[in-house]
């Protein structure tokens, strides 16, 4: 009797759990008695993966949060290492996180275990000399946005388009009266959402120009609804104290999880620059997008010239052409998001222009992801391995 497929998947925070939970179910619906381990948010250990520590012990960012956080993290790693080598998996795939998968499908593949990236670094935009050392370490790089796969072949990497499972679980006319309807909101009130980020640090970073943006919006729009949905207990702690601290109370609900609801729901969001801003724009949401890393990350990307980026929010790239206002670093000031944010609810002409582009963007995604990513695995393993 053949032994049933075995996967490690490592995770890093909320989006990655996403993806891996849909990810895990599309190679059940082939291989049901296929067998996962690996590090798991709820989505993933709900389709089934054996945890082997907790997706939100990746959650950190920039340059310098990392080396914060090394010891734990290569503690981390030696423990996903000797357990997952102990294992013998057909495969491992690491879902985003490159500052740590990549090392960890270095090991794997010297292993004979096949390795898969998905989730592509943003090697277009800085550090492009990356893609030599994925090159070394992975078997095939799986991209959810359309444009990667040519900068691979560049450079002799196996690599597929295999759209974003976002773009396939959110509908195309979300239901916004549905949405407000669910959260308790009044149907014709102006709401704005606010997204934070996942990550503590992007929250401790974030939080306060965005609530000040925010009240200053409350000021002169009488009857504003802010709705404002928490990644996780850590970021929702982090927020509130901030929340406590503002000189005029502020007309707010703090959600447990529900971004997407939320969006749905919103006329506009100021969103922390990630994978939020791509939900935000399938859920046909026009957002301020805000990006704020530690001082000292940004003055070595600065002088070290690592970032090559035109547009560094995800609807910007996808577009090619800057749809969406966008503040980096020391730019992100309430007052200057504030009007940003107005422009949108109050221009009509360019809220349309926005709408009809995300929507054509969603239809470019919309490629049933999850089955693309489970079906490329599972070719990669029976070419190498003759498992399937």
């Amino acid at each position: 009797m053949t032994a049933p497929v075995r996967i490690a998947i490592i995770a890093g925070e909320t989006s990655g759990d996403v993806l891996g939970g849909a990810l895990i179910r599309a190679l059940r619906e082939r291989l049901p008695d296929i067998e996962v381990r690996g590090v798991a948010g709820p989505q993933m250990r709900s389709a089934g993966c054996l945890p082997l520590a907790d997706a939100h012990e990746l959650a950190v960012m920039g340059l310098i949060d990392p080396l914060l956080q090394l010891p734990r993290l290569l503690k981390l790693r030696s423990k996903l290492v000797r357990e997952i080598s102990g294992w013998r998996p057909d495969a491992f795939i690491g879902i985003d996180a490159p500052g740590f998968n990549l090392t960890l499908a270095g090991k794997f593949k010297s292993q004979g275990i096949v390795s898969v990236q998905y989730v592509s670094p943003q090697i277009w935009a800085w550090r492009r000399g990356r893609v030599r050392k994925i090159a070394r370490r992975c078997d095939l790089v799986l991209c959810l946005l359309p444009f990667e796969p040519d900068f691979y072949r560049e450079h002799a990497v196996a690599a597929e388009f295999v759209g974003h499972p976002l773009a396939d679980q959110i509908p195309m006319a979300p239901d916004r009266a549905a949405a407000r309807a669910a959260l308790g909101l009044p149907a014709e009130a102006t709401v704005v959402a606010l997204l934070a980020g996942s990550r503590l640090s992007e929250v401790q970073r974030l939080a306060a120009p965005f609530l000040a943006a925010a009240s200053l919006l409350a000021l002169r729009r009488p009857g504003l609804s802010v709705v404002a949905p928490m990644a996780s207990p850590a970021t929702r702690r982090a927020f509130e104290q901030v929340t406590s601290e503002l000189p005029t109370p502020l007309p707010l609900r703090v959600l447990d999880g529900q971004a997407r609801v939320a969006l749905s729901a919103a006329d506009a969001a100021f969103v922390a620059s990630g994978t939020a801003t791509l939900e935000a724009m399938l859920c046909r949401c026009p957002m301020v997008v805000a990006y704020r890393v530690g001082a000292m990350t940004a003055l070595l990307l600065r002088a070290l010239r690592m970032v090559r980026l035109p547009y560094f929010a995800l609807p910007n790239w996808l577009a090619g052409e800057k749809l969406v206002p966008e503040f980096l670093q020391e730019a992100v000031l309430a007052e200057p998001m504030a009007g940003a944010l107005e422009q949108l609810l109050d221009d009509r002409a360019r809220r349309e222009h926005l709408l009809q582009r995300f929507d054509g963007i969603h239809a470019l995604l919309k490629k049933n992801g999850a089955a693309l990513a489970a079906e490329a695995v599972l070719q990669l393993l029976s070419a190498r391995t003759g498992r399937s």
